[in-house]
């Protein structure tokens, strides 16, 4: 393999697919490395940790075509110092990797391709297209909500629901729920569910730009892939049941209570402090034009806030833990939230004017 490419377009698409290798030692050494393969005028330069593949193309001048991998982290670094605007790559058949750029010189063991897991073909199924905005902002508003190491694997993960002509996304940690929903330009004729995993989901953030582009998104029995321009993104499904959310949704009642967002958020983040380990509810008392915040931790301390609402009621009381609901906060819209909760027993929901329903689940007080 022979090939000249341009150092920021190769350290752009190293930048891609080094962050899908496993970052601790997997038990096959070969996938803490990249696959290049210089075909035709293109460098193609591949990654995966045997959930999450992806693949990146570049134009390149290639004077022999072939194929080598290389420690991914290592070979990041590398080209991002290299300071001259081109670089050579040439391997040998020894499976050692010479990168030229300027005057500088260096040679990287690697490992031959054949130990290389192939990419997972992608078979024709059903498939969609968003722009890629529509589409990381459906990520973004409900990913947060997704559960990390949780024993129940379903909940790592984001549900994907297509029925007739609108994509649901939907987040659980069992603790707070996040749904959206985006319009298709294609219809569903049966309803369909996939459940993705939260690293795939955090790598397809990674790689929607800002363009004005659209996403293809291809569903397939055991896998979804995404590809947008040069980039292409494969992760296998998680197993599994995904519990039905929907039926915890509290309705939208007549009162709803507005609170202005950036308020509560600051005083969220002050009353957070006086939590622990042991307490860790932030009481809300909701009196007739009053929002009361506070929290009493005998090993800590005592914080009381307050805030103007447009509450009406009899006085009610009902304990939430704080960091969920900033995040919730952090991922609404709009100067005001709209916040509806039927008594402290009962999850709340809180809405923007977007597609957005957030439910939060009240804590004993």
């Amino acid at each position: 393999m022979k090939a000249i490419v341009s150092r920021i377009d190769l350290l752009t698409i190293i930048g891609k697919v080094q962050s899908v290798v496993p970052s601790h030692k997997p038990t096959i050494p070969i996938l803490v490395n990249v696959l290049i393969e210089a075909i035709d005028d293109q460098l193609i330069i591949s990654s995966t940790d045997l959930i999450v593949s992806i693949r990146c193309f570049i134009e390149a001048k290639v004077m022999e075509e072939g194929s080598i991998t290389l420690p991914a982290k290592r070979f990041f670094q590398l080209v991002r110092e290299l300071s001259a605007p081109q670089v050579e790559l040439h391997s040998s058949v020894l499976d050692i990797a010479f990168i030229n750029s300027g005057s500088s010189h260096f040679k990287i063991q690697g490992m031959h391709k054949n130990e290389f897991p192939d990419f997972p073909d992608l078979i024709e199924g059903n498939h969609f297209s968003l722009p890629t905005a529509t589409l990381k902002e459906m990520f973004v508003r409900t990913s947060f909500a997704a559960g990390r190491d949780d024993q129940r694997q379903v909940l790592n993960g984001i549900l994907l629901q297509c029925v007739q002509d609108k994509a649901a996304f939907i987040a659980t940690n069992g603790k707070c729920v996040a749904r959206l929903e985006a319009p298709l330009e294609v219809s569903f004729a049966e309803p369909v569910s996939y459940i993705l995993p939260i690293k795939a989901v955090e790598e397809v953030i990674k790689i929607l730009d800002e363009k004005n582009e659209k996403v293809k998104v291809g569903l397939m029995a055991d896998k979804i892939s995404f590809e947008i321009g040069y980039t292409t993104l494969v992760t296998k499904l998680l197993v599994g049941q995904y519990p039905d959310v929907m039926r915890i949704f509290p309705q939208k009642t007549a009162n709803s209570i507005a609170l202005h967002r950036d308020e509560l958020i600051s005083l969220l983040r002050q009353v957070s402090l006086f939590t622990s380990e042991t307490v860790t509810s932030v009481r809300f008392t909701f009196s007739p034009g009053d929002l009361h915040l506070s929290v009493l931790n005998g090993e800590v301390g005592e914080g009381n806030v307050n805030m103007p609402v447009n509450y009406e009621g009899a006085q009610l009381d009902v304990a939430f833990n704080p960091h969920y609901f900033l995040e919730i906060l952090r991922h609404s819209r709009d100067e005001t939230v709209n916040f509806n909760i039927s008594d402290p027993y009962n999850p709340a929901l809180i809405t923007d004017s977007s597609s957005a329903l957030f439910v939060l689940m009240p804590m004993r007080l």
